[in-house]
């Protein structure tokens, strides 16, 4: 790789050294589809370009190149549907997801590092380390299975986590999918009523829970939290799932706040083993292989217009899709020690564990990532990880006052992985400064709608300061302009998708067959018009963004923009509006507290666009002001039913709230507006009171003024 030219800000980091290696997965796969079709494709464009446009010749060598386990069958896709169209990929297959991230059975091979966060008193200040092999892992998941089916697990049946990361979340869900359950994640952070509106809307039979979680050194009891989910349960579905306690702590197992019914885990293990049901005489687990389509399991939206969407994946989609990413785009390999600070109810914990299917180590990772900034690093060292993903709110923090350069080693580091929110350029630098100057810097997004990438790594390709380094092969990744044409290169627009592929979803939760008519039909109406309302027949994703000018043959590269909607994303963590309006919908004009009559929350930009703040604008009974006091019962109110990320970081009294004449808040409006946005922009004869954003603009002045 020669001297690459300074683009503007876009310094090249020559993150592979000093030419890139013909031996990459990406150049073998790319010679074989030289080979099979006939082609002399050279650049990575090329081989993107031909990889969006023939989809199902792409995406079949993709199955053959990564070695999937199952029945492929002849059909790939419709190549004339369109992503509206949302067509059945690889019709005449069968497959399943769990089998495939578990053909490593190696005694020696460590398939799992978990890692716990020292308690503030505790003599060592390293984690503690607990580590599993593939064979063990296999075992456990054999003996899981057993007890599923022991206790009635049916295909289609949904299996719920409301648990830490650890060894026994990834097992469970291992298990599940074994037997064609659909599995669902909540974080342990998360409050129950959060909780409660992902899990009444999809009422698991099973669910996994730990008894506590350590955080910034403490231990946090998590029963009550259980017990509070299912009272809601409870009080909504009238039915309860079989709840089965992980106990996750040293010290000794406390039954006090168990309830009626439920059952330990290592009791639960026990009985799968006793039993032996779901495998062969050899051992071998019956694996449940399903279509290519079929559900693999449930994510959750951040619930911007009402409640969280359950985004359903299906389980071809999401193995073939880390399969590209990971050993094609990534070229990561077996002897890798895989890492990513994430919480299971976060889409990047999907995405580490389906690392196992490529046989390498993952490290489970449970606790405060800064308490102690050192702590991740000290991992690096001792555990030899090689790729380190994160977010770009921790590298932030982290740049502000540690430099890990300076106290680790860091030399078996190769990637490392950012998102959550985009990698400000200043970051990029940091992170080549002050971490490790010849790592693959891979920015990645994609999102929980696909559990997945558009755009991200490439271990052939250049890193420039402040991009993404390319569209992902296989998605045909497009900017969009409002008039719904292609961009040209450098012209700011929508992230579209204009071609189908594999880790689409399925729909929303009900599926057809798993609901009431009227309820499916209210689900596939709500899909259709999240992602297919805004521009005709192709994907629309929501984020604002710049496709660079081709360099180094990469295709253009992207700059993230931000949000196009009005999704909130303080610290890297996205979460809707609607979570905030929720808790304040619950608040009444009685007694000391004045009267909430209409309430509206933007994300304000923060260092630079590096981070965004919380800003809450509140509208109150007539004659009534915002005290301090009722201000700080607001700010507790929505920390206890939500979390500290949800709490704004102003509470401001307007006049008026804007609504659009359908009667929506004009939550991108005003976001825009506080953001710095002329009031230009308006369409007043779109708005039933546009005349309010007048005071939008003038606080506007006073909060930028602020940061």
């Amino acid at each position: 790789m020669g001297p690459l030219a300074s683009i503007t800000l876009r310094k090249a980091y020559p993150c592979i050294l000093p030419q890139v290696p013909r031996t990459l997965r990406r150049f073998s796969f790319k010679t074989r589809v030289n080979s099979e079709h006939g082609l002399a494709l050279d650049t990575y464009h090329d081989l993107w370009k031909w990889s969006s446009t023939h989809i199902d010749k792409f995406w079949s060598l993709v199955w053959d190149e990564t070695r999937v386990i199952g029945d492929k069958g002849p059909h790939v896709v419709d190549t004339a549907a369109l992503p509206s169209d949302n067509p059945t990929w690889f019709c005449d297959s069968r497959l399943n997801w769990a089998e495939n991230l578990l053909q490593c059975r190696d005694t020696d091979k460590i398939a799992f590092i978990e890692a716990t966060e020292p308690l503030a008193t505790s003599e060592k200040p390293s984690p503690s380390y607990r580590k599993v092999s593939y064979a063990q892992l296999y075992a456990l998941v054999a003996d899981l299975v057993s007890a599923l089916k022991a206790n009635g697990l049916r295909p289609g049946d949904r299996v719920a986590s409301y648990a830490s990361n650890g060894i026994e979340n990834v097992a469970a869900c291992l298990a599940t999918t074994a037997l064609g359950g659909i599995w669902v994640s909540a974080a342990a952070d998360f409050a129950p009523d959060g909780v409660l509106e992902r899990l009444e809307q999809v009422k698991p039979t099973f669910l996994f829970a730990i008894d506590a979680v350590v955080y910034n050194g403490r231990i946090h009891p998590h029963l009550p939290k259980v017990s509070a989910l299912l009272s809601g349960l409870s009080n909504k579905t009238h039915t309860l799932p079989k709840v089965v306690v992980i106990h996750t702590l040293p010290q000794p197992e406390d039954r006090a706040q168990w309830e009626q019914g439920w059952t330990a885990w290592k009791d639960f293990v026990a009985s799968g083993a006793e039993q032996k049901l779901g495998r062969s005489s050899t051992g071998e687990i019956e694996w449940y292989r399903q279509a290519f389509d079929a559900p693999l399991w449930i994510l959750f939206s951040s619930g911007t217009t009402g409640r969280p969407k359950p985004i359903v994946h299906r389980a071809g989609g999401m193995l073939l899709q880390a399969k590209k990413e990971f050993a094609i785009c990534g070229d990561l390999k077996p002897e890798d020690v895989f890492f990513y600070y994430t919480t299971t109810g976060w889409m990047m914990w999907n995405f580490l564990v389906s690392g196992l299917t490529l046989g390498c180590t993952l490290v489970l990772y449970d606790g405060s990532p800064l308490k102690d900034p050192s702590i991740l690093w000290s991992m690096v060292d001792e555990l030899g990880i090689t790729i380190f993903g994160t977010s770009a709110k921790y590298l932030d923090h982290l740049s502000k006052g540690y430099k890990p350069r300076e106290h680790h080693n860091l030399s078996t580091l190769r990637h490392i992985y950012s998102t959550g929110s985009p990698l400000a350029p200043p970051l990029f630098d940091y992170v080549y400064d002050h971490i490790h100057p010849n790592v693959l810097l891979g920015s990645i997004t994609g999102g929980t709608d696909i559990c997945s990438l558009f755009a991200g790594m490439c271990s052939a390709l250049p890193v420039y300061r402040g991009e993404i380094q390319c569209r992902m092969l296989g998605m045909a990744v497009e900017s969009y302009s409002p008039t719904g044409s292609v961009n040209a290169a450098e012209e700011p627009g929508e992230l579209v998708c204009t071609k189908p592929f594999p880790c689409m979803p399925l729909g929303f939760w009900p599926l057809p067959g798993y609901g009431a008519e009227e309820d499916v039909k209210a689900a596939k109406k709500r899909f259709d018009d999240s992602y297919f309302s805004e521009f005709k027949d192709v994907w629309y994703h929501g984020d604002h963004i710049i496709i660079t000018r081709s360099k180094s043959g990469n295709g253009g590269g992207l700059v993230m923009l931000g949000r196009s909607d009005g999704v909130l994303n303080p610290g890297g963590i996205r979460f809707g509006s609607a979570e905030i309006y929720d808790v304040l919908d619950a608040f009444t004009g009685s007694g000391k507290n004045p009267t909430l009559v209409d309430f509206l929350a933007v994300g304000q930009k923060t260092e630079g666009g590096a981070d965004e703040r919380v800003i809450l604008f509140v509208k109150l009974g007539e004659g009534e002001t915002l005290s301090a006091e009722f201000e700080r019962t607001v700010k507790a109110t929505i920390r206890s039913r939500r979390s500290a990320r949800h709490v704004p970081a102003r509470v401001i009294q307007v006049l008026d709230i804007p609504y659009t004449l359908n009667g929506k808040r004009v939550e991108v409006l005003v976001k825009k507006i506080i953001n710095g946005a002329p009031l230009s922009i308006v369409n007043p004869a779109t708005l039933a009171n546009p005349d309010c954003l007048d005071f939008y603009a003038s606080v506007g002045e006073t909060l930028r003024a602020e940061v």
